[in-house]
């Protein structure tokens, strides 16, 4: 990891080439320019700014309240401590309906410092989203499996892609949105054995919470990690601060686990 002492940032090239080396991806989640500076001493090699803020921060029971004008906040609350770490940035609930919102949206956030934009769903109009941002230089991840985002519709939060025919769909939803360019993909409480088999049908980095080991990376949520999110914690959650003293030691042990591959095992993994 010698590169995360020098002076050039992350990009999605090194990235891509990471993922090609199966070198696992860091990423977790920040929301303020103190974290973004801690995750950068530490080595995390990716941050997202999530919606999750509406759950964490904001003290909301889903991300549906978050607006665009709040995530640009506080994406550029963290570009401004960030010097190292790729900057991902969530698109909120009902900021991209359509193309022309979805670019307004997204531009928003890249000029307020994020290097790439996220958004839920892998449906026709979501493809034909993230190709539309993508054709005009807007770097895309999708998110598939659980969305947040979808919680209401979902009926709660549950473990997505588990019969046949919803793995299939969700494996060529994958595809699609790979297809129309987006460069990354999250992949939320789906079985690892999913995980795994998306992973090695993409040739862009998968980044797994609660999709098993095989994801070409890992992210969390960076208060579920440090054991300070209130309630139960998912089945895909591991607390770092256990045996540690220090945040800054906690988040230094999620990056070596993730690295070695010993996290997420099985004990933070769904069967299928």
């Amino acid at each position: 990891m010698g590169y995360l002492q020098g002076e050039k940032p992350i990009t999605i090239t090194k990235l891509l080439s990471m993922h090609a080396e199966s070198e696992k991806i860091t990423m977790l989640t920040a929301y303020d320019s103190t974290m973004a500076s801690l995750l950068n001493r530490c080595g995390v090699e990716t941050i997202l700014v999530g919606d999750s803020l509406g759950n964490v921060i904001q003290g909301f029971n889903s991300t549906t309240p978050v607006t665009i004008e709040q995530m640009a906040y506080h994406t550029a609350c963290v570009a401004r401590a960030n010097t190292q770490a790729f900057l991902l940035a969530d698109l909120p609930f009902a900021s991209y309906g359509d193309p022309a919102q979805a670019l307004d949206s997204a531009a928003e956030l890249m000029r307020a410092g994020a290097d790439m934009v996220k958004l839920e769903g892998g449906g026709e109009w979501q493809v034909e989203i993230i190709r539309y941002l993508v054709e005009r230089s807007v770097p895309v991840c999708a998110h598939l499996g659980l969305l947040p985002q979808s919680v209401h519709l979902l009926g709660g939060y549950k473990v997505q892609g588990r019969s046949k025919d919803a793995a299939t769909i969700m494996l060529e939803q994958a595809l699609a949105c790979q297809a129309a360019g987006a460069q990354m993909v999250v992949l939320e409480a789906i079985p690892s054995t999913l995980g795994e088999k998306i992973t090695a049908e993409l040739h862009i980095p998968t980044i797994g919470i609660g999709a098993g080991p095989d994801c070409s990376g890992q992210v969390l949520v960076l208060q579920d990690m440090l054991g300070i999110s209130p309630g139960k914690p998912p089945k895909f959650v591991k607390n770092f601060m256990d045996g540690h003293t220090s945040i800054e030691a906690a988040i230094k042990a999620y990056v070596r686990e993730v690295k070695s591959g010993k996290f997420p095992d099985l004990e933070h993994a769904f069967a299928g």
